[in-house]
């Protein structure tokens, strides 16, 4: 088994470093095959940071690829679109992993042949969909992550073959894209969640309304508005489902803006 790891990277001088170590120091290293940079443009001194570290580094098979800003979906696409790995895993510029996660998402996958997709949480809380709690491996459903928007992509692994058959993230998107790309995938292909920890996401962020384009909830509804809509049109949903997501995800999005304000 071969990963590609697919870093999108923009303005990250603070943080590839320590997310790149985070590879580095995989307790099954030696599976993957590349690590796949992917520089979006950035500002700062991000990419100078990268080839220094390629050069101190040489045991990390380091991939760089320069492109103009497009937006973390464009470069994710970038990345995967060149991956030779058989399997790819997604990691964000300013998250970490935890030194086991490669070794446990292996183990899954070798225990679970049907398994196509695999990712995990963010933190500690257990995922909950209505009062049912996912606490072991679980084969999810379409209607589970337009409810809840799991996984977190940097805890995610999956087969290339998926991104050669259906393609990548929507690159006009740049709000809710994860689940949009996720969605698509759970709806043709076998999408596991395990509920292990596995990274350290943005130093403990909350998860929406801090920082990155998470905190823009007003765009983060319309996305997902989008995506519904989305889902609707191309009979991923149905249309009475549909309606009550726009219900469900209005009432979610005054509640982030008042648990935001509280904090």
């Amino acid at each position: 088994m071969k990963i590609s790891v697919v870093i999108p990277m923009y303005n990250s001088r603070n943080t590839i470093v320590n997310t790149l170590n985070s590879v580095k120091n995989q307790t099954r290293i030696q599976n993957v095959l590349e690590v796949i940079i992917v520089n979006d443009g950035s500002k700062d001194d991000s990419l100078d940071i990268v080839n220094k570290y390629k050069e101190e580094n040489p045991s990390v098979p380091v991939v760089i690829v320069d492109k103009v800003n497009g937006g973390v979906s464009t470069a994710r696409n970038a990345g995967m679109d060149i991956a030779k790995g058989d399997w790819i895993a997604l990691l964000d510029s300013d998250d970490e992993w935890l030194p086991n996660k490669l070794e446990v998402q292996i183990k899954l996958i070798n225990e679970n042949p049907e398994l196509d997709f695999l990712g995990g949480p963010f933190n500690e809380t257990c995922l909950k969909i209505f009062t049912k709690k996912i606490d072991s491996l679980y084969n999810a459903k379409v209607s589970d992550i337009c409810i809840k928007n799991f996984p977190q992509p940097s805890t995610v692994i999956f087969k290339k073959s998926i991104f050669e058959e259906i393609g990548g993230f929507d690159e006009k998107q740049r709000y809710a894209e994860d689940g949009n790309y996720f969605v698509k995938i759970c709806s043709r292909y076998n999408l596991y969640y395990d509920p292990t920890l596995l990274i350290t996401y943005d130093g403990g962020k909350r998860g929406f309304g801090e920082r990155g384009l998470s905190s823009n909830l007003s765009k983060m509804y319309e996305g997902n508005l989008k995506n519904i809509r989305e889902y609707k049109d191309s009979k991923i949903i149905s249309t009475p489902f549909y309606l009550f997501l726009r219900l469900f995800y209005f009432i979610k999005y005054i509640r982030r803006i008042i648990i935001t304000k509280l904090n």
